[in-house]
């Protein structure tokens, strides 16, 4: 018997399958990871296919060395998935391979993790008999005693109950009573919040209309819906029922979550309801707490998978549904290689293995909409909250006026006023602010010097540390201490400008003295378990205010939350960015959904400089339709995407030369391309080699040819072509072409 082998080196040199030997007596399946000989090392590789015959000379073959596992890692629909990433994307398979299992089952990084443990090697009665003969026996007694129900039980537990017990487990080990043996233990990753137990929630009518749509798919060959409802319409009370459908249906289901933050709760959730059959993936896990997940879910011992982006590849056992929770979130565009859109994974799986995909949001992407209106997925629509409760009040607090009466702080007065009211009431309130750090920049106020990063074109942003003050970069994490005077002209009229989440706390703290307050952004959330710490922190009333960047203002259900404050709403709406008006609509949107959840009314108060902005009244009243409508218009009469596609070939470099030089060459061979193919020249609306915003990031200088295209089959093949082109490896720059990339910096 021979193997087809895809080994694991990203190299277009090796993007194909080896042929192997297996030899006699070794039993491999598809998907198997192996050990093989290559040129003259040992490489991993898994296995594609098994064949009886090969072309291949027998002098040539080498032989695999022997399984990494005595299963297949990658079942056979990952195993499909990976090559049609793979080709989608023009990238070896390899590399796609990868993303089906834990970074660290490569290179043996990770290993089951056990812990020693005794059990009873004698019948109970001949224990008793032991304890009998040997009245004086002590600690060797007790532990007897311990074990004589039969079940085995870790050392660690044992020493709860008999102090230094080890010397007299080894003599009982020794003298036959008992077996001392490393058994494996599991490592499941735990959470700050406590198991929400199952209330035994009846479902509302509107959510019962919505579930009864989903059911007929999920007993059949599967479908994809768009599940729309306001903030607080109870969305994922009707895919827990789902789930319970699908777990009764002898299935498996996949919840996927935009922010590592929103895992908490969503596992708190679901384990109180589906117990031990729930995991949870993401990045934030330990190596052994990840690896201990997958193979759990592997074995098909959790059937309910909760987490991030990675999670859509989750070995599942007979995948019955997956859901999308927040789709519009950009957290689920993958933008390193390979680059994936989730919510494509995931409906391709769906589709190969006859499941059901729900993408559920209060404020759907314009695409994800657009293609429910034309009918590519069934949308269900849930205009009411649960219980018919009210959707918050929302008030504009225009901070021109705030100016111009001399208020200089970042909090309007209307939101001070608002926020002492609500401490008084012992209720709870979420202030958004989507920057982090003190100040968002320091300049000169001689030169207009602004310090900007040495690895990045970025300005960077002054935080308050557990010492002095320092400036950090947000992209690639550098520091530097505060100057005292203008690195260019040597002045001393350096200062900060602009706010962030450090300086919303403070404000909040001296306007409220006493009053807990906690913040969650990426530098209070960086250890492990952060997010679910100061969650719970929040949950348990121990702290009031919550003050966050955007990953507070989404999917978290708090009851005594009444008061939202988003304290400077122009930061979203003026990125430079064709989709920073859909990502401010359901920013605010989101955000003044966590108001009002509970029986309390709850009150919003949106601070801006551009009150008469449209986006931000519709945000106001929370009314999607009408902002979809007038953003799908302007998109239209402006050519940008879904009418159009944007696409870049992004060149970086650490040598600004390279990249001048990479990109031109690019430009040009991109051009002739066009020339032998006019069919496609006629697609392409404009192409221009213009460097990006930020031409220096981490490090290496960018550079990019920019497209618009039209949407159509001859697109497709001018992007098939460019990929092919750029697989190639450049000596000294890293090429990629990204189609509607997340951000255009």
């Amino acid at each position: 018997m021979y193997c087809q082998v895809i080994v694991d080196i990203v190299h277009e040199n090796v993007a194909r399958p080896f042929t192997y030997l297996i030899p006699e007596g070794m039993e491999l399946s598809p998907g198997q990871r192996v050990a093989v000989p290559f040129g003259r090392m040992e490489k991993e590789g898994v296995v594609t296919a098994l064949t009886e015959e090969t072309d291949v000379s027998p002098e040539k073959l080498k032989a695999v060395i022997r399984p990494l596992e005595d299963y297949a890692a990658i079942p056979p629909e990952l195993m499909l998935l990976a090559r049609e990433m793979a080709e989608e994307n023009h990238c070896p398979m390899a590399e796609t391979l990868r993303l089906m299992m834990p970074a660290q089952m490569r290179g043996g990084r990770i290993h089951p993790k056990t812990e020693k443990t005794a059990c009873l090697a004698v019948s109970r009665e001949e224990a008793e008999k032991a304890i009998e003969e040997n009245k004086r026996g002590g600690k060797r007694n007790e532990l007897l005693r311990l074990l004589s129900d039969g079940n085995p039980r870790p050392v660690r537990e044992l020493e709860a109950h008999v102090k230094d017990p080890r010397e007299a487990l080894k003599k009982l080990h020794q003298d036959g009573l008992i077996t001392l043996y490393d058994a494996e233990t599991m490592r499941t990753p735990g959470s700050s919040f406590e198991e929400v137990q199952d209330p035994g929630y009846t479902l509302t009518a509107g959510q019962q209309e919505a579930l009864d749509e989903i059911l007929p798919a999920l007993a059949g060959d599967g479908g994809a819906f768009l599940l729309h409802g306001v903030t607080g319409s109870g969305k994922t009370e009707v895919f827990m029922a789902a789930v319970r459908s699908t777990l009764s249906a002898g299935k498996s289901a996949i919840i996927l979550v935009p922010e590592i933050a929103l895992t908490p709760q969503m596992v708190s959730w679901f384990r109180g309801r589906f117990g031990s059959v729930a995991a949870v993936i993401h990045s934030r896990l330990s190596a052994g707490e990840r690896y201990d997940e997958w193979r759990r879910i592997r074995r098909g011992e959790a059937r309910v998978v909760i987490g991030a982006r990675s999670a859509v590849f989750s070995p599942v056992r007979k995948l019955g549904m997956i859901v999308i929770d927040e789709e519009h979130e950009s957290t689920y565009l993958n933008d390193r290689h390979p680059r994936y859109d989730t919510r494509d994974v995931a409906l391709s799986r769906c589709r190969r293995e006859h499941a059901v995909l729900i993408l559920a949001s209060a404020t759907p992407s314009i695409l994800s909409f657009a293609r429910a209106r034309r009918g590519d997925y069934v949308l269900l629509e849930m205009p009411d909250r649960v219980n018919d409760h009210p959707l918050p009040e929302v008030e504009i607090a225009d901070m021109r006026e705030e100016l111009e009466r001399g208020n200089r702080s970042v909090l309007s007065r209307a939101l001070q006023q608002a926020l002492k009211e609500c401490a008084a009431r012992k209720e709870q309130a979420i202030l958004l602010m989507n920057r982090r750090g003190y100040h968002s920049f320091v300049s000169c106020r001689s030169c207009g010097y602004v310090v900007k990063c040495p690895n990045c074109d970025i300005s960077m942003t002054y935080h308050i540390g557990q010492n002095d003050g320092m400036l950090r970069c947000h992209y690639c994490g550098s520091a530097m201490p505060m100057p005292s005077a203008c690195p260019s002209c040597g002045g001393e009229y350096i200062k900060f400008f602009g706010a962030g989440t450090q300086k919303v706390e403070e404000e909040v703290q001296k306007l409220l003295p006493g009053v807990p307050t906690v913040r969650m952004d990426y530098d209070t959330t960086s250890g492990k378990d952060g997010h679910g710490k100061i969650l719970e922190e929040f949950r348990s009333g121990r702290a009031r205010i919550l003050i966050g960047t955007q990953m507070i203002a989404k999917g978290l259900d708090f009851p005594q939350v009444t008061l939202v404050g988003v304290v400077a709403a122009d930061l979203a709406l003026n990125l430079p960015d064709y989709r920073s008006r859909e990502r401010a609509f359901q920013l605010f949107t989101q955000v003044a959904g966590r108001a009002g959840r509970g029986s309390l009314p709850g009150r919003v108060i949106i601070q801006t400089y551009k009150p008469e902005d449209q986006v931000i009244s519709f945000a106001a009243r929370q009314d999607y339709r009408a902002f979809f409508e007038s953003e799908f218009r302007r998109r239209r009469n402006g050519l940008y995407p879904p009418f159009t596609k944007l696409a870049r070939i992004l060149v970086e470099s650490p040598q600004e030369a390279i990249a001048d030089r990479i990109v031109r060459e690019m430009d040009t061979a991109a051009r002739e391309l066009l020339d032998d193919h006019p069919e496609w020249r006629r697609k392409i609306l404009t192409m221009i080699n213009d460097p990006p915003s930020v031409q220096f990031l981490r490090g290496k200088h960018r550079r990019q040819v920019l497209m618009k295209t039209l949407v159509s089959p001859e697109t497709e093949a001018f992007f098939g072509e460019l990929s092919g082109m750029i697989a190639a490896p450049f000596e000294g720059a890293e090429v990629y072409l990204e189609v509607n990339p997340t951000t255009m910096i």
